[in-house]
């Protein structure tokens, strides 16, 4: 089996090949491609993937290319993990964001929207020609806002795409690790949006087992709902994403992003030590300590994920990136990748279109639920309808989130102002038009067409 990863230049790819490694045999993982358009950083990291698929000793090929098709023929699954725009991208957002006296978090709100008008045009131009090349082939995508991103394939006619979170999981895995217990012996009842999920049950042998650990001020401490405070848990009574950080404590969240540099500028600082380390090394000659270099960056950008955001600072390794399983969303695409495949069946949270599984949400909408994957296929578990204390929020972003993928699907600037104006996060006409206008001004190259 052949799996591609666009954006396999990125600094996250080693660690999603480290994953996939230990499980080609279940797999039959014959290649993974490493697809990139960034010539100066793609042999670099292909020597650290090519250095740790030796160490394994499965047999694995690692290859690279900066060609799609290429990358494409033959695949079975392609992951993409791409950033248009680059870590400058993030950086433009952030500052555009505080110049307006908003949010700079990368995937909610205006700087949520602004990743969108970048990543949207750049996904839906690899799923269309993957569907070109390989028609078979599955797509999961991880680009953020992956919700959204996920949303406007989806309107554009894309099937065979999954949007994949390792958050969406977090009341599953933590209870499973407080009961020691496998993530599926625990059935999760998980429902809304990506970045905006609530887990209303944890069953176990059919017995909810969140009310005791929800209780439990230890475990608490120790899962990613410690960004919040202990009442807050309790009143909502269910395990809440820790991205709802940015809507329940919007005024410590607008002080910590407003003070220093931006995340994206810690990042962009943190990838050019780590570039310049691997060049001077010669990660091809020298893979061995080109990667003890690569681990200690990882390290070292963990520890730094949302410093800025104290409340939230320990919640995990960074978006997307790690979570209570040790694997992160790689552990998350490569066990539905096993499920497909015919290994077994498992339950897992991933952003599908709704079909009626959340029943105060359109059909066609993308949600972010539990779903059974087997060889059958991906299928949402009906939720009904959502409590009220959630359903209010969640179909607050999904009316924005519907409107923002047919803005930049359409390229039109009034329904952009119309979708930031929508998000709860924004809420006002003249700070979404100076949000988009700014946005728009600041790439000309996804701008071009639009009105």
């Amino acid at each position: 089996m052949k799996l591609a990863i666009v954006g396999g230049g990125g600094v996250r790819a080693p660690l999603f090949v480290q994953s996939a490694l230990k499980r080609a045999r279940r797999l039959n993982l014959t290649e993974i491609c490493l697809m990139d358009t960034d010539a100066a950083q793609l042999p670099l990291i292909g020597a650290l993937c090519t250095e740790l698929a030796r160490r394994d000793g499965s047999g694995v090929a690692i290859t690279t290319t900066d060609s799609v098709d290429e990358a494409f023929a033959g695949v079975s699954y392609v992951v993409t993990t791409v950033r248009p725009g680059g870590a400058l991208g993030r950086v433009t957002d952030e500052k555009i964001a505080r110049k307006h006296g908003v949010l700079g978090q990368e995937t909610t709100g205006a700087c949520g929207f602004a990743m969108a008008l970048r990543s949207i045009p750049t996904i839906l131009a690899y799923a269309q020609r993957l569907r070109e090349i390989s028609p078979d082939a599955w797509l999961f995508n991880f680009t953020n806002p992956a919700g959204l991103v996920s949303q406007a394939l989806s309107d554009a006619g894309i099937t065979r795409c999954v949007g994949i979170c390792d958050s969406a999981n977090g009341a599953q895995n933590a209870v499973a690790r407080r009961l020691g217990l496998d993530p599926q012996a625990v059935e999760a009842d998980l429902f809304g949006l990506n970045h905006l999920s609530f887990t209303r049950e944890a069953r176990v042998d059919g017995v909810d087992r969140l009310p005791e650990a929800l209780a439990d001020d230890a475990f608490l401490a120790g899962t990613n709902l410690r960004v919040f405070e202990p009442r807050v848990v309790r009143r909502q009574g269910m395990w809440i994403n820790e991205y709802l950080y940015y809507y329940y404590y919007i005024d410590k969240a607008l002080a910590d992003h407003g003070n220093g540099p931006t995340r994206g500028e810690e990042v962009l600082e943190l990838n050019r030590q780590l570039l310049d380390e691997l060049h001077r090394i010669d990660a091809a000659r020298h893979p061995e300590q080109a990667l003890k270099a690569y681990f200690d960056y990882e390290h070292r950008r963990s520890g730094s994920y949302m410093a800025h955001a104290t409340q939230i600072a320990a919640a995990h390794g960074d978006a997307h990136a790690t979570a209570d399983d040790g694997e992160g969303y790689a552990g998350v695409a490569l066990s539905l990748m096993e499920a497909l495949e015919g290994n077994g069946s498992i339950r897992t949270g991933l952003n599908v279109v709704n079909r009626g599984a959340i029943a105060d949400l359109d059909d066609d909408d993308v949600v972010e639920v539990s779903c059974i994957v087997d060889s059958d296929g991906i299928r949402p578990v009906p939720v009904g309808r959502m409590p009220e204390a959630q359903s209010y929020l969640v179909r607050s972003v999904k009316h924005y989130e519907r409107l923002a993928a047919k803005a930049v699907l359409g390229k039109d600037r009034a329904l952009a102002i119309d979708a930031l104006v929508a998000h709860p996060l924004v809420l006002s006409y003249s700070l979404a038009e100076g949000l988009v206008d700014d946005f728009l001004s600041a790439y000309s190259t996804y701008a071009e067409g639009w009105a």
